[in-house]
């Protein structure tokens, strides 16, 4: 398990989630969760399981969905769950709340 803290937050990844990462390199994935503007909406994994879905930009403006899960009795602890690119319907309200920051 590899650890990462931003201020207070600790996000921690599994070797399984290193392991699935599909065309996105680990650095993006930490990129979008310290960008500073970032947009979270609750979701819910392929498996029904209830995420914290990060929408974000890495430094170099590609748009990514990190998918989180809180870390049962750890308040400020999250699982990396997942890793994926926006879908153009995400990009586009994305840039639309983007637009009003």
């Amino acid at each position: 398990m590899q650890r990462h803290y931003t201020l207070a937050v600790g996000y921690f990844w599994l070797q399984a989630t290193l392991a699935g990462l599909s065309g996105i390199e680990p650095h993006e994935v930490l990129q979008a969760l310290y960008a500073k503007q970032r947009w979270p909406r609750p979701g819910v994994s392929p498996e029904g399981v209830r995420v914290l879905l990060i929408l974000a930009r890495t430094n170099a403006g590609r748009p990514l969905v990190v998918a989180v899960r809180r870390m049962p009795g750890r308040t400020l602890d999250w699982w990396i769950a997942g890793a994926r690119d926006m879908t153009s319907t995400e990009l586009a309200a994305f840039e639309e709340w983007e637009a009003d920051r």
